[in-house]
């Protein structure tokens, strides 16, 4: 968070009212010295505390800074003289920025076509080449906003033709099951239509066909005429 705004009045209590006169006094004691450096300025700086302590700075020498201030003071057209460089400064900033808006808002309306009688050739080939220079930009930006799109719809096409062609495979494995299933269900009708005696007559087949039937007499062995064994 950033620091609270301060009000400006005097600080009541006493210890507070003094390390505040300490930091904000060393602090303008850099200030001065920062501005007598960076700027080639001729600073003098007095301050007294509440108790009358005297701090100064001056990058020459205090009392020739005061005898200068003095001097400027007294004589009237020197004031008159800075007051007088200041305003012709601000009044020559103040052309160069009317001249520099005039000259973009005529540039402006030169490459809208509008205004071009009054260029020489020189000007309007200048003008020409602007113009040359901004069509180019603008034809490689217009160029790769069409690649761009281009390559976008030849994707869109790809996956359009990838769900195509998946659709076709799957209504083919459809029509595959589809058929599968009506052969299985053929064949269940079919079993479900033979008759009741086809049936009997198949599993009876099958249980007879090696089905041995033992005549019944002496179970002894030492005797193979007494074991008979017929078959059907």
């Amino acid at each position: 968070m950033g620091r609270g705004k301060i009000e400006i009045k005097r600080i009541e209590n006493t210890t507070n009212r003094q390390v505040t006169f300490c930091k904000r006094r060393n602090g303008l004691l850099k200030k001065a010295y920062e501005l007598s450096v960076l700027c080639e300025a001729e600073v003098a700086l007095i301050v007294f505390s509440s108790r009358g302590r005297l701090y100064e700075y001056a990058n020459n020498s205090t009392k020739s800074t005061i005898e200068r201030y003095k001097k400027a003071c007294n004589d009237g057209s020197g004031t008159s003289s800075i007051e007088q460089t200041n305003a012709q400064y601000y009044q020559q900033e103040s052309a160069k920025l009317r001249q520099l808006i005039q000259n973009m808002q005529n540039s402006n309306r030169h490459l809208l076509g509008e205004g071009i009688s009054s260029l020489n050739i020189k000007e309007m080939k200048q003008l020409e080449s602007r113009l040359e220079r901004g069509l180019t930009r603008i034809r490689s930006k217009k160029s790769n906003s069409l690649t761009c799109l281009l390559q976008q719809h030849e994707m869109l096409m790809a996956e359009i033709e990838y769900s195509q062609k998946r659709v076709m495979d799957l209504e083919n494995e459809s029509v595959y099951l589809q058929a599968k299933i009506a052969e299985v269900e053929r064949l269940q009708q079919v079993n479900l239509n033979m008759s009741g005696s086809e049936l009997s007559a198949i599993q009876a087949l099958s249980c007879n066909f090696f089905t041995p039937i033992v005549v019944e007499g002496s179970t002894s062995y030492s005797q193979p005429e007494q074991k008979i064994l017929r078959l059907g």
